[in-house]
């Protein structure tokens, strides 16, 4: 679990294998289109994905076949004239220390719209905002207000402060919901591996005051009303993962064994409760960095618990999966409809 997170950031640690192996076209994305966003969302079905994939060799064959492309994020990406990006606005402080976000607005708003926070992924160490401008400009051309957020990493200040951190993110946008154009009624949160769980922590544990921190806003709310969860961590206090070095550095160094209520209080799994925010779970089944027994056991907890949900669990596929501009398209599909119907309806 986690196996890659020190030395590789989580948005290509899935298919790093692939690259010794085969060379993928690399894709330098065009300005996204409103309307091919629009057409995708039109779709009745997602997009297919590549046939016969089952495990990793698979997606060799298919790379080797010309069947794959891989979104190479150290490009820039282009915002389209319909979308305003404000970088670098300052949404909280924590003694001194600013915390950081990127906004992206639709050019012509039309009323409040629904909102939604990105927060990256890396080991809860790495990786950067920017990781996901790729939704970040797309997004708003389907009418929402989005912003992908920075927080603090482990080598300056062990959990909980990463989730106070997003906590505050979305105490800011309901501070600031009127200016922004945001219905602060509509806020979901998407995150990728440790995003990922910090989506499913401000799904799961709003009202647990020691994890709101004070990084600013204290009189908004820090609930959201929809999680997307691609591939995050679920449950860190299983015993096959007790010496995992990811999860140690996490927790500043303590074991299970040591700290075992703040391994409880930092688990998505230990915050679910009948009436938490509809998630969508997004999962590779040959993922090695964070298995997919982590998102089996969250389908399974929030079916028992009658809670609404979605899973889709791809089979043959890696971490990080949606870097495949394939994948990445059968996942936007799902986002939309997921959070349309969520936010929006």
């Amino acid at each position: 679990m986690y196996k890659g997170y020190e030395t590789v950031t989580p948005l290509r640690a899935g298919i790093c294998a692939l690259l010794c192996l085969v060379s993928l076209q690399i894709f330098a994305d065009e300005t996204p289109d409103v309307s091919e966003e629009a057409a995708l969302f039109a779709l009745s079905a997602p997009p297919a994905l590549p046939e016969n994939i089952n495990e990793m060799a698979d997606l060799v064959v298919a790379a080797a076949d010309g069947k794959l492309t891989l979104l190479d994020l150290d490009d820039p990406v282009p915002v389209p004239d319909t979308v305003i990006e404000t970088k670098d606005i300052e949404y909280g402080n924590v003694n001194g220390r600013p915390l950081l976000l990127d906004l992206y607005q639709p050019r012509e708003l039309s009323g409040p719209l629904p909102a939604v926070i990105f927060i990256h992924g890396g080991g809860w160490s790495g990786g950067q905002r920017s990781d996901y401008k790729y939704y970040c400009v797309r997004f708003p051309q389907m009418g929402y207000v989005v912003a992908t957020v920075s927080y603090r990493f482990v080598d300056e200040a062990i959990f909980p402060a990463c989730v106070q951190d997003v906590k505050c993110a979305v105490r800011w946008m309901r501070a600031n919901a009127e200016k922004c154009g945001i219905n602060p009624d509509a806020i979901a949160a998407v995150g990728g591996s440790a995003g990922g769980h910090l989506a499913m922590m401000l799904g799961y544990s709003f009202g647990v005051k020691e994890l709101e921190g004070d990084g600013g806003h204290p009189e908004y709310s820090s609930a959201v009303q929809a999680v997307v969860n691609l591939y995050g961590p679920v449950d860190m206090t299983l015993e096959e993962f007790h010496e995992n070095k990811t999860l140690l550095a996490f927790f500043g160094g303590k074991r299970f064994t040591e700290i075992p209520d703040q391994y409880r209080l930092a688990s998505p799994m230990n915050h679910l409760k009948q009436g938490v925010p509809p998630t969508l779970i997004i999962h590779g089944t040959d993922d090695e960095t964070v298995p997919v027994s982590q998102a089996d056991l969250l389908a399974e907890r929030l079916k028992e618990l009658g809670c609404v949900y979605e899973y889709l669990r791809l089979k043959g596929y890696p971490h990080t999966l949606d870097i495949l501009l394939e994948v990445n398209k059968h996942v936007r599909w799902h986002m939309y409809h997921f959070l349309d119907k969520h936010l929006k309806q």
